[in-house]
């Protein structure tokens, strides 16, 4: 207490309204008395915070009456978040884990949320989020190469940064090579993570596996962002990946509703037709090979009839007959 009666975060406008702002993100309704004697101030200074945090883009709500007080609504744009520490660690041990195994559905967002979260975390969360991620063993991962999480943040911060990026990089004939590299975007396909840079010894752009890239170190050389050739870096990324392969038309009917199936298969595959309340249908071209779709279709938990390609029957139809020959006998 100070020797007028307030506490301390009373006499300090920023800490009291982070502290405002932490109580007033707890899902309640907060009376103007409690939140006076909590933060050690008068009910009118509460409600100039209140105005505070209002001209700062916090919904803050009041309601009327004897058991009316303030709280935090759901607003149209995302202000700051305010996290205890429990919270904090929480939310980096969920999103380094979701981003360690290339899960499906975890797109660039979720790195960049967790590279500006790591960067902000003291050392002594840091290392509680470490140790948690080292004791702890995810029971399924994705179908990619598992990338570690540091990999990913410290690529994510040098492309927003606009910071030129070394690293160590293996290409697919095991040939290692030097890069120094101007970051431009982080893509998921679902099964894998690439980068999408300008190289800058072979003067031309370039995408790079994430999963054959080591010793990344953001140099802290700032560049202007060039223009792709054309496309955003998914598109590039396709063109520049994806177009030598040989693609083949899947048609593919299952005995389950979209919502179901949709869940389960990646989303690259593209979108599928509804059939009726508990059937659907996929017609895609895919350029991955028909034995990964194949294992992919018999993990869904659910029945199918794969129409076509030939290839993709055929294979079905082995991996049916592999399984009903592992299975012992009556």
């Amino acid at each position: 207490m100070t020797t007028d009666g307030t506490t301390s975060a009373g006499t300090d406008t920023p800490a009291r309204l982070f502290q405002l702002l932490s109580l007033l993100q707890t899902p309640r309704e907060w009376p103007g008395a409690e939140l006076s004697e909590r933060l050690g101030v008068s009910r009118r200074t509460v409600r100039r915070d209140i105005d505070r945090l209002r001209d700062l883009g916090y919904p803050v709500r009041a309601s009327q009456g004897a058991a009316g007080g303030y709280r935090l609504v759901a607003g149209k744009a995302m202000p700051p978040l305010v996290l205890d520490d429990e919270e904090a660690v929480a939310i980096a041990v969920g999103l380094r884990a979701g981003a360690g195994h290339a899960v499906e559905g975890v797109e660039e967002a979720s790195v960049r949320a967790l590279a500006k979260l790591e960067q902000v975390l003291p050392a002594r969360l840091r290392h509680r989020v470490s140790a948690l991620q080292i004791a702890t063993m995810p029971l399924t991962g994705g179908d990619g190469a598992s990338i570690a999480p540091e990999t990913l943040t410290v690529m994510a911060s040098a492309a927003a940064g606009h910071e030129r990026l070394r690293f160590a990089y293996r290409a697919g004939d095991g040939t290692r090579t030097r890069r120094l590299t101007e970051p431009y975007r982080l893509v998921s396909t679902g099964r894998r993570w690439y980068l999408v840079a300008y190289d800058i010894d072979r003067e031309d752009w370039r995408t790079f596996r994430v999963d054959r890239v080591s010793e990344p170190f953001a140099t802290g050389a700032r560049f202007v962002e060039r223009e792709l050739p054309k496309g955003d870096a998914a598109e590039f990324l396709r063109e520049k990946v994806y177009s030598g392969r040989p693609s083949y038309d899947v048609d593919v009917s299952f005995a389950a509703p979209a919502a179901f199936v949709a869940a389960r298969l990646p989303a690259a595959l593209g979108p599928l037709e509804p059939l009726g309340e508990d059937s659907c249908r996929l017609r895609c071209v895919a350029s991955d090979s028909v034995e990964w779709l194949a294992i992919r279709l018999a993990v869904l938990d659910c029945d199918f009839v794969a129409h076509g390609p030939e290839e993709l029957v055929q294979c079905v139809r082995d991996l049916g007959e592999r399984l009903t020959r592992a299975t012992p006998g009556p």
